[in-house]
């Protein structure tokens, strides 16, 4: 059994940064991939920055060149860096992780955190 716990969401201004931590516990040597999803009121939903343990990153367009994906794979820890945030970026940001390398990569893993809001305000 694998436990995904997320910190770091708040209240910031547009330009602002953020930086969320998701630690993962338990039977952590299943996993592979670890990421970030997250969903605005009223969308589904999506794919904000992916890993794998072999090193490669995957990010959503909207995200590109702002947002960060790194990871400490010793602490079983993923890290999102967002920087010169935006209204729309606006959302819950879940943590996602998975067993294989496509894991939020290409899709969602079967693990999930709780989920902490980020609001950006203009």
């Amino acid at each position: 059994q694998v436990q995904l716990v997320e910190s770091g969401g708040g209240l910031v201004q547009a330009g602002g940064s953020l930086r969320l931590s998701c630690a993962a516990s338990g039977s952590t040597f299943s996993i592979n991939g670890m990421g970030w999803y997250r969903q605005a009121p009223g969308k589904q939903r999506e794919l904000v920055a992916g890993s794998n343990s072999g090193g490669r990153t995957n990010y959503a367009d909207s995200v590109k060149g702002r947002f960060t994906i790194s990871r400490d794979n010793a602490k079983n820890t993923v890290y999102l860096q967002m920087n010169s945030l935006k209204p729309e970026d606006t959302a819950v940001y879940y943590c996602n992780a998975g067993p294989s390398s496509i894991h939020t990569m290409m899709v969602p893993g079967n693990l999930w955190g709780q989920g902490t809001q980020v609001t950006v305000s203009s």
